[in-house]
């Protein structure tokens, strides 16, 4: 932990690496628990917890967003050098999202619907978020100047919400490209298990504000100080919320705490900033310091287990019978993912940068067995 960089590059894959291993979490139980479990307090606590993953993973795109942006400056890069690059891997995302889409409408014949081939996922929501990161790190330049744009923007989408859920929905829009504002699909109105732009992309924003703050000269030299002015910023802006949520007087006609108040975006940033401020210290001081570290290893590949534990848990390839267990042998399955997919990891780690080597010696396996 003696180089800042390392020690930052650390604590962000941990991080990932929770936020992965929330949704294992909460997707396991979703998919398995059944009967009598499925109504009870345990499975309800397991998918409040799954309301922190997805905040956390959009939250760290804006983080790494913020990494990218001020080692390009430090290297000399100009405006349109780092749009360019941080659009078109947004962009990259966003392409992998909807591939991700074709996959599991693929794999869910004869019965997953085209409908599906549009849904707005949250790696779409990431990619989205990206490139319109990168636009308005254009727009406005220097980094406090995009520290507080950022959260503006955030802020903006968040208070933004509850009217284009409720009244500015864009119905002049086809039902795909309108979801990606409000998250409609098919349905004609909201669906919270979706990811459209108003709320999810204030996460990003907000993460983007966080970001150019952790990687400032000052933060750079003092980190630990700069993680707890993080931490305690998020239990501010947790109270903060609540203290706001319990006023008499609403702004709007209709208030959804759970699915579109500002409040409750607030309180689940402060959230995310705690565990941001938590991660560290257990990277810098806590186990995950002392030597191989699980979430480590998942968080460096975040993207590949996601994308694999999906068919394994509500895919094709399910290993359990769908919404048909007890909470003991789900809790079982949800072993066997999480250790299944941190030897995947260690797997996608151990051969990245080493294709060319790997295909010369599949050429050289009928060789050696000929000599045999």
């Amino acid at each position: 932990m003696g180089n800042p960089r390392a020690a930052r590059i650390d604590y962000i894959d941990w991080l990932r690496g929770f936020a992965v291993v929330g949704m294992f979490e909460v997707h396991c139980y979703d998919a398995w628990l059944g009967g009598s479990a499925r109504q009870s307090a345990f499975f309800h606590y397991t998918q409040l917890s799954g309301t922190v993953p997805a905040p956390l993973f959009i939250f760290l795109s804006g983080i790494t967003f913020a990494f990218i942006a001020g080692s390009m400056r430090r290297k000399g890069a100009d405006a349109n050098k780092i749009a360019a690059r941080t659009i078109r891997r947004g962009a990259e995302i966003l392409a992998l999202g909807l591939l991700f889409r074709v996959q599991e409408f693929v794999l869910g014949q004869p019965w997953a619907p085209r409908t599906d081939l549009a849904r707005v996922d949250v790696l779409n929501m990431i990619g989205v978020s990206i490139m319109a990161m990168g636009v308005a790190c254009w727009l406005v330049r220097g980094r406090v100047a995009n520290a507080l744009f950022a959260v503006a923007i955030a802020a903006a989408i968040a208070m933004l919400t509850p009217l284009v859920w409720n009244r500015w929905s864009p119905r002049w829009l086809p039902w795909y490209l309108e979801s990606y504002f409000n998250g409609v699909h098919i349905f004609g109105v909201p669906q919270p298990w979706l990811f459209p732009i108003f709320p999810w992309m204030a996460f990003a924003f907000a993460g983007l504000a966080v970001g150019f703050f952790l990687f400032s000269p000052w933060a750079s030299e003092h980190q630990s100080r700069a993680l707890a002015i993080v931490g305690v910023g998020g239990v501010a802006a947790f109270y903060l919320s609540r203290w706001l949520d319990s006023r008499p007087i609403h702004l709007y006609s209709v208030y959804d705490y759970w699915h579109t108040s500002p409040c409750f975006l607030l309180a689940r940033v402060g959230i995310v900033m705690g565990i941001m401020a938590a991660g560290y210290a257990w990277c810098r001081w806590g186990l995950a310091s002392a030597g191989f570290s699980p979430l480590k290893q998942l968080g460096q590949t975040s993207l590949l287990v996601y994308w694999v534990h999906i068919e394994f848990v509500y895919g094709r390839f399910t290993i359990m019978t769908q919404q048909a267990q007890s909470i003991w042998s789900a809790t079982l399955g949800l072993v066997v993912i999480f250790v299944a997919m941190v030897l995947l990891s260690i797997a996608r780690t151990k051969t990245k940068g080493r294709s060319a080597e790997i295909l010369s010696w599949i050429r050289r396996l009928p060789q050696a067995a000929a000599g045999d």
